[in-house]
């Protein structure tokens, strides 16, 4: 039985779950923005004090690490290196992206399992963060900072139905009108769903040093292109 606390701070929704031998036994979720330093601790508190009441002992502090954003995963992992100090246990750590596609894989039976999965991260403008998985979270391109197009996607598109997702999807449907494209709504990062991740990397000792780990902020993508010219000119 393996008892793991989950953070999940990468976007406005700040959120934390006590997960229980792969169960969820306890979260705390705010949708409201901009109160991640304020919250967070208090959720971390009440899931520990549930710990204690049920005597459960702690066993790993699991954080989404990112991309996302730079002051919610700043928050989210300062806190749990300091759980993971104070309790003396071991440090997770599990992509934002993958997070995202949890409650579609396990919980939605009209998905196309053949189809592949595309969460999107709101960055600014017509930019996202964004990966591409297949039905068992395999993933078909790695994480990226993607400026949206048309044609962003189309070489998946072109042979898959595709599912975008996320806080970042909901800008890019006028953009993306290829035929197989599919945009779900309502699906944020959330704590709760992070434990069949967490699990996962738990017992197959997938550590992280608490000293030297850092969020995956995934470097500002828009100065590229300015350094590029600069090199043009030289």
């Amino acid at each position: 039985m393996a008892v793991i606390l989950n953070i999940e701070t990468s976007t406005t929704v700040c959120s934390v779950a006590l997960s229980r031998d792969g169960q969820c036994v306890f979260s705390r979720r705010n949708d409201d923005g901009g109160q991640h330093g304020t919250l967070l601790g208090v959720y971390v508190d009440e899931a520990l004090q549930h710990a204690k009441v049920h005597l459960l002992t702690l066993d790993a502090v699991c954080v989404s690490k990112g991309p996302g954003s730079y002051t919610g995963l700043r928050i989210g992992v300062s806190l749990a290196k300091g759980v993971c100090y104070g309790q003396q246990v071991p440090l997770l750590a599990v992509p934002t992206t993958e997070v995202l596609c949890v409650p579609l894989l396990l919980y939605r039976h009209d998905i196309d399992t053949s189809a592949l999965f595309c969460p999107m991260i709101d960055a600014r403008r017509m930019e996202v963060y964004s990966a591409l998985y297949d039905a068992a979270l395999r993933p078909v391109r790695e994480v990226e900072a993607d400026v949206v197009t048309a044609d962003t996607y189309r070489p998946w598109l072109d042979e898959h139905v595709v599912y975008f997702f996320g806080n970042g999807a909901a800008k890019c449907k006028e953009v993306i009108a290829h035929p197989n494209a599919r945009f779900i709504e309502d699906i944020v990062p959330d704590a709760k769903h992070m434990f069949p991740l967490a699990e996962k990397r738990y017992w197959a000792q997938q550590w992280e040093d608490v000293a030297y780990f850092t969020p995956f902020y995934l470097k500002d993508f828009v100065a590229k292109p300015a350094r590029d010219l600069l090199h043009m000119g030289k």
